[in-house]
């Protein structure tokens, strides 16, 4: 066996594996896989190699370390396989091992050019690293080759996700003539830019953008921004959500960490516009939190911390049931990984026809009577539905 150690050792030491199948089970008895591959990746940058252990109806992976590599594999061809293709860029290795331990190893021509270091498959973004896109290089994300800067790979991530889901209802957006498009509650900006970039250069649509934020400063930054980039159709003004009324038709809304009742402000908006889609991610749902009372939920609702999450959900299922009933197609999608905010919730609507309207009323004014809730967003609409009681 010293002959495969030896091989084995060289292979790991020099990370030159691309990939290995271990089969042949020498015994049966007390194994339920029956092969084992394995291949290299790269986890917090640092090579593991990945063990894939393959049972008749499933396959569990394991991560090991390369340092622990080769005596995990050592101990399989000591103690379960007889058999092993090992692929490397120089030669294929064939693992025949007999009934006595006697090793041969058998050298052929390579049939395989590299290894995949990726854990996963790589994603796909609409914005490509490596292609310099001129509004990431101004906001700081990209530097002028295209390259992402570490600190900023989360929000990079977070901007492709947003623009996966816009990609997804361009169908719904209306064809043949400019699109007006409102961001309420822009801030900094980062995903108003990365709209205007995605349907005007890459999608090749005529805009006209609105952002609206309350902060003077950030608004001025954001109009030289969209200047120096000759965003010509993308505007940014300072006002509040509730008072504009500029415009008369609006095809998206964009509303993204509104806070609290700002967000239903923005929806109400939305909906009188007739817009065709909408996507807004809520913030600091606190309207609920001080309305929902139930006895049957006490052991729930005693606990601040509970009742605050389950407020949010409430609040956000309420929005997306009252905007189904007001004609749109609605999803809850999340947004970006829990692990870097908890507000990762996004409500994307979509106008469309439904045929449940009084069966989605039945549903939602049970659940809302259930909590003793009076949502903003019905009071606000009471005109369009169906039926409000003393909506106060």
């Amino acid at each position: 066996m010293e002959s495969l150690r030896k091989l084995i050792h060289d292979i790991t030491e020099e990370t030159t594996l691309i990939t290995a199948t271990l089969s042949q089970l020498r015994k049966r008895e007390g194994v339920d896989y029956t092969k084992v591959q394995i291949k290299p990746v790269e986890l917090k940058k640092k090579i593991h190699y990945q063990f894939a252990y393959v049972y008749p109806n499933k396959v569990v992976h394991q991560n090991i370390p390369a340092e622990e590599a080769e005596e995990a594999i050592m101990k399989l061809f000591e103690q379960t396989f007889r058999q092993g293709m090992i692929c490397t860029p120089d030669a294929d290795y064939q693992i025949l091992i007999s009934k006595k331990y006697k090793v041969s190893i058998l050298t052929k021509s390579a049939s395989k050019s590299g290894a995949d270091l990726a854990h996963n498959r790589k994603k796909q973004y609409v914005l490509e690293e490596g292609h310099p896109v001129s509004f990431l290089v101004e906001l700081g994300i990209m530097n002028e080759q295209g390259k992402v800067l570490a600190r900023k790979y989360d929000k990079f991530r977070q901007i492709n996700r947003f623009l996966e889901m816009v990609e997804d209802v361009l169908p719904s957006l209306p064809e043949g003539r400019p699109l007006t498009i409102v961001d309420f509650g822009c801030g900094k900006s980062y995903l108003t830019f990365a709209l205007y970039h995605y349907l005007t250069i890459q999608e090749r649509r005529t805009l006209n953008v609105v952002g609206l934020d309350l902060k003077a400063d950030v608004i001025e930054h954001c109009n030289q921004l969209a200047e120096r980039l000759n965003y010509s159709n993308l505007h940014f003004l300072v006002g509040d959500i509730a008072d504009y009324n500029e415009l008369e038709q609006v095809d998206m809304v964009v509303t993204l960490h509104a806070c609290d009742t700002a967000t239903d402000a923005a929806l109400e908006k939305a909906v009188r516009w007739n817009a065709s889609v909408i996507l807004s991610v809520p913030c600091c749902q606190h309207e609920l939190f001080g309305q929902v009372d139930s006895p049957v939920m006490e052991p729930l609702l005693s606990h601040g911390i509970l009742k605050e999450r389950f407020s949010a959900l409430a609040t956000d299922g309420i929005r997306a049931k009252l905007l189904d009933i007001l004609g749109y197609k609605t999803q809850l999608l999340e947004f970006i990984d829990l692990e870097h905010t908890p507000k990762n919730i996004l409500i994307r609507a979509v106008k469309g026809q439904s045929g449940r309207k009084e069966q989605l009323w039945r549903e939602y004014t049970a659940f809302r009577d259930f909590l003793q809730a009076k949502p903003y967003l019905e009071r606000a609409c009471a005109d369009l539905l169906p039926a409000v009681a003393d909506p106060e």
